[in-house]
């Protein structure tokens, strides 16, 4: 089992289907492996929030049940 602390643009990618090109043969697996787990900062909630606030990052829902959804 491995330990993994995503950043920002990462955990957007692996939860959007738009942007799964961007990861990495190596992530994919990493991600597809179920022993693995992954952790997000506190700071990408605040990162993405303001991404939101700021109309630079559109998301279907209030950003609590988002993220707690996506994680």
């Amino acid at each position: 089992m491995m330990k993994f602390l995503l950043d920002t643009h990462t955990f957007l990618w692996l939860i959007n289907e738009l942007y799964s090109s961007k990861l990495s043969e190596t992530a994919k697996k990493l991600f597809l492996n179920p022993k693995n787990q992954f952790y997000l900062s506190i700071a990408s909630v605040w990162e993405i929030a303001i991404k939101v606030s700021l109309g630079k990052l559109d998301i279907v829902q209030p950003i609590e049940p988002f993220i707690s959804e996506q994680l």
